[in-house]
Parts: structure tokens; C-alpha cells; sequence
């Protein structure tokens, strides 16, 4: 596989604190990734550097072999799309008009959205099952339905990239799973690269093709769901202790964490 995005020693400071030490990572194409780990390990610093968010100060990253600073604000749109953690929105606007707001990058300063440009956005809403939505006020969805418009969003700009910060972590088990889904979707059908910082370890090892475990800031273990998720390297990470079983559905492997009292 070609590798599509590059992190090389890159470090991170911040309020005097390490926050990233010495990451070195490579993302092939037409994967999807999950970035697991404690909290304050750096998951989402890693991403908000990835995406830009976060000027990288030490080490670099590339895209397709080019340094992350010399793409500007408007080409690294064309590159990789993002779904924060915060999906609220500071407007009322219809969730066809935040939708078609993907189509931004690709449009110029005075220009209209096109006949084409609309066609992409209805595309994604019906990839996303958000198409019969397209008529209602962003305010009044639930957690489910935002999210799955915000990634509709996030595919209406056409980037072989897309960038998830904790996209399931505020809803139930059925919106995690049709998320989720919907993410493997855009790889094995649609030939996205697709990175997202996750906290249920069994979701990740479900739907990965390969984790990334960070701990203090560094990469702990990279590699498919069985060569991340072991009760050894998680005892170690998470102090716990784990007992691991193949999962009887899809044989990845099933956590069950527990304490010796």
C-alpha cells in the first residue's frame, strides 16, 4: 500500500509539558486507523497537528511526500476533511446548507455552488443516510444525526483523507455502530484513508485495520487489532488488567477488563 500521510520525530510542548515525544507514524492509503489510548496521551494532539489545527514546532509531517507547511489553508482542504469532537454549530442553518459548506475549498472567492457541487453534497447525505434531513434545522437533530451530517460534511469536500476526533464518544451503542460502519463504508467502497481517535478499545479492534497505542505521549505499539490488543501491552498501558477472548462474529479480538481486588 502507498503511504499517504508521514510523521516523522514529531514533538510537541505545551504549557511547559511534553505532550507528543518523538512521534514517528506512516498511514497507508485505503485504510482506517484508530488512535487509542489514556487519557492525556496525545491522541488529539496528534490529530490537531495532522489536520493543521496545532503548527508543528518539532519534527514534520507530509502528505503524499510534501511537508504539511507548505500546503496552504485552501489546498490542505483539497487534501484531508475533519470531524471534531464539538459538532455544534455557532448558526441555524438547514443541514443541507452545512453539507454543501464542504464544497468550499473547491469554489472560488465569487463564485456559486454548482449543479455539480450540489449533486456531491446529495451524494453524501445519502451515503450517511442523512439525505431525508436535508430539509430539518441543525439544531433540532440528535447526537446521531449531527454527527453523521458533520461527516456528510466532511465527505462533500472530497479528500482522499478524513480526520475524526472521538466522532461515537456522546452517543448510544446504536449510533456508535452506524458511525462506525459508515466509516468502514468510505474505505472499502469509496478508497478513503479514514483516522479516528477512539476510546472503546473493542470498537476499535472491530473496525481497524490497524490501531495505534499511544502512551505519554508516544507511540506505545502500531499494528493490526491482535498484535495491539493483548492483555500484556494493555496491562501495561492502562494498569489494569484484561482478559482477552476471540470475538465469536468477526474474530477480533474481545476486551473484558477487570480488577484483582
Amino acid at each position: 500500500m502507498k503511504e499517504i500521510i508521514g510523521v516523522k520525530d514529531l514533538s510537541c510542548i505545551l504549557s511547559e509539558k511534553n505532550i507528543l515525544n518523538n512521534i514517528n507514524l506512516n498511514f497507508e492509503e485505503k485504510k482506517l486507523y484508530t488512535i487509542v489510548g489514556p487519557n492525556g496521551s496525545g491522541k488529539t494532539t496528534l490529530l490537531k497537528h495532522i489536520c493543521k489545527i496545532l503548527d508543528v514546532n518539532q519534527g514534520d509531517i507530509y502528505i503524499e511526500g510534501k511537508s504539511i507547511g507548505r500546503f496552504s489553508g485552501r489546498d490542505l482542504s483539497k487534501n484531508l476533511s475533519s470531524v471534531p469532537q464539538n459538532t455544534h454549530t455557532n448558526f441555524s442553518y438547514n443541514v443541507f446548507d452545512i453539507v454543501l459548506m464542504g464544497r468550499n475549498p473547491h469554489i472560488g472567492r465569487f463564485q456559486k455552488e454548482s449543479k455539480a457541487d450540489i449533486e456531491i453534497a446529495e451524494k453524501a447525505m445519502k451515503i450517511t443516510g442523512t439525505y431525508d434531513l436535508r430539509n430539518e434545522d441543525i439544531d433540532v437533530l440528535s447526537g446521531g444525526e449531527r454527527q453523521r451530517v458533520i461527516i456528510a460534511r466532511a465527505l462533500t469536500q472530497e479528500t482522499p483523507i478524513m480526520l475524526l476526533d472521538e466522532p461515537i464518544s456522546q452517543l448510544d451503542i446504536h449510533h456508535q455502530i452506524q458511525i462506525m460502519n459508515i466509516l468502514k463504508e468510505l474505505v472499502e467502497k469509496f478508497n478513503k484513508t479514514v483516522i479516528c481517535v477512539l476510546h472503546d478499545l473493542n470498537i476499535a479492534a472491530q473496525y481497524s485495520d490497524e490501531i495505534i497505542l499511544l502512551d505519554k505521549g508516544k507511540v506505545f505499539r502500531k499494528g493490526h487489532p491482535s498484535q495491539v490488543i493483548t492483555k500484556e501491552i494493555l496491562r501495561e498501558v492502562y494498569g489494569m488488567e484484561f482478559h482477552i477472548m476471540e470475538n465469536p462474529i468477526n474474530s477480533s479480538p474481545l476486551i473484558l477488563p477487570y480488577n484483582n481486588i
